[in-house]
């Protein structure tokens, strides 16, 4: 096994599982393990390491290689430490095995990758020390699936950044375009009496249908707005419903929870702040609360700077091909950085097609190439 198949075997076989809001207890739960694992591969090459919380007990872990030349620019190299849950899995998602050239377990392509990737290129970088190479910061975050706030303290911390590469699976072509998410609940109220008489309460469920039946409306209303021209238009989509608590009792409560797809130009409040004044205008408010968002991830649109020609050259020279320039419709950590002023493209291994699927897997040829491509850029920017 070759070091980049072992290095990415050892980081899949670590549960790094976000529990997307839920409660949850358990060694594969948060990024605790991972980032012991981390700490210690980086310290084992002689590089220092720096632990910043972002949540209570789930910590960034974060080096840094200063160039030859103190003129040099400054990289950001981002990979995320947590994977989705595994539920439903048919593949055992922390026993990986490569098949076919293809190494398939949880986070092995999103974004473990793209991370055993960015750790052999920044290894390199510390061992070779070229003279004519940019200084790189290689940041791994925490909750990244969920709500950001390991790259959102990033973007707090970090100064004199001059680019940011963020690992994601986008088959080696570069991003500088992505939508971003909001993503909250919506509550309504009544009041519950016994089945048999349903006119001595108040139904909630049906409440909330008044509200699904006014944000489908609203769903059409912005798929026919303006597109943004890389990205499309805006969406919406009611992902999750609950309410009632017996079938023979009126019931007073329901809840869904909504994801709304941002593009330049809208902002998390504002798209909430529209949704209520559309179901103002549509059915009137009563017995309906927003709770507040639980994911505020920003759009990205990074303006093409004099870096993004010798950056499209440096991968091409190590993947064999000249990268296409893309938009894709979620988010990563890139949005908070490019939130407060951080130019910032997404990069690396995989295809987002196989990310967070039942059998997740990547093309052990493309994390390869991604280690090249990523030392290759530090060449080429410094």
């Amino acid at each position: 096994m070759d070091e980049t198949t072992r290095l990415l075997a050892e980081l899949v076989a670590i549960p790094s599982v976000n529990p997307m809001g839920a409660s949850a207890s358990g060694p594969e739960y948060y990024e605790g393990r991972v980032g012991a694992f981390l700490e210690t591969w980086l310290r084992a090459a002689g590089v220092p390491v720096v632990r910043e919380e972002a949540a209570p007990g789930r910590s960034n872990v974060m080096a840094r290689f200063d160039a030859p030349d103190p003129s040099a620019r400054v990289l950001l190299f981002d990979a995320h430490q947590d994977t989705v849950p595994v539920v439903g899995m048919t593949v055992p998602p922390f026993e990986p095995h490569v098949e076919n050239g293809r190494m398939y377990g949880r986070g092995s392509c999103d974004v473990k990758a793209g991370m055993a990737a960015m750790l052999l290129a920044f290894r390199r970088l510390w061992r070779e020390r070229p003279a004519r190479a940019a200084s790189v910061v290689l940041a791994c975050t925490v909750d990244e699936e969920y709500t950001h706030v390991g790259s959102s303290l990033l973007a707090r911390t970090q100064t004199g950044i001059d680019l940011a590469i963020v690992a994601e699976p986008t088959k080696l072509d570069v991003v500088p375009w992505h939508k971003g998410s909001v993503r909250w609940r919506i509550r309504t109220d009544g009041v519950a009496c016994h089945s048999s008489t349903p006119h001595l309460g108040v139904n909630a469920v049906y409440r909330m249908a008044e509200v699904v039946s006014a944000l489908a409306l609203h769903a059409d209303e912005l798929a026919a707005s303006a597109p943004h021209p890389k990205l499309g238009a805006p969406t919406l989509s009611v992902g999750r419903i609950e309410g009632g608590r017996s079938v023979n009792v009126v019931p007073d409560s329901c809840e869904i929870e909504i994801d709304r797809r941002l593009i330049p130009g809208e902002t998390p409040d504002g798209a909430v702040d529209r949704v209520r004044r559309f179901l103002e205008s549509r059915r009137g408010l009563e017995g309906v609360a927003f709770d507040p968002p639980w994911t505020r991830m920003p759009a990205l649109e990074t303006p093409i700077g004099p870096w993004m020609e010798p950056l499209v050259a440096a991968v091409a020279a190590a993947v064999g091909r000249k990268p296409e320039l893309i938009g894709v419709p979620y988010g990563t950590d890139a949005g908070p950085l490019g939130e407060v002023g951080i130019p910032a493209v997404v990069m690396g291994p995989g295809d987002i097609a196989q990310a967070h699927t039942k059998d997740e897997w990547v093309e052990l040829e493309q994390v390869a190439l991604a280690a090249e491509a990523y030392y290759q850029i530090a060449l080429a920017l410094g």
